[in-house]
């Protein structure tokens, strides 16, 4: 069998990254769709399996300035308004926002003008101008 290149790292973040998917609540076609727009962007897998590892971000990313921080924020944000709280409550999945920001990250670099309007709109009040 000459020729296959067997990788079991790779094979070892596809497994934790279904089960997180699970564990967030995420389809799984959902987690298929993102393990396969990871492999296409070498830096960005890198940031997911340091944040499998860490359970933190490592932050080395970034496009148009953005880092997964920010999109995780912007998650967050979105989040609190949609339940109209105020704050993140017991019910709030951050697992499930940390996957979307990994989502909203690649989705970005597909249509750059289009995402950089989302995140530039603001609808909290506690913006100066």
């Amino acid at each position: 069998m000459q020729g296959i290149l067997y990788d079991a790292r790779k094979i070892k973040a596809y497994e934790s990254l279904l089960a997180w998917g699970e564990y967030a609540g995420q389809e799984r076609a959902w987690v298929d769709g993102l393990w396969a727009d990871l492999l296409t962007i070498p830096d960005l897998y890198a940031e997911i399996v340091y944040y499998m590892e860490n359970h933190a971000f490592k932050d080395a990313f970034k496009f148009r300035g953005y880092s997964l921080i920010d999109l995780y924020v912007w998650q967050m944000d979105r989040y609190n308004l949609i339940k109209d709280s105020g704050k993140n409550t017991a019910e709030c999945n951050k697992e499930t926002m940390v996957l979307r920001s990994f989502r909203t990250m690649v989705d970005f670099m597909r249509s750059p003008e289009e995402y950089a309007k989302r995140l530039g709109e603001s609808r909290g009040m506690d913006r100066e101008y």
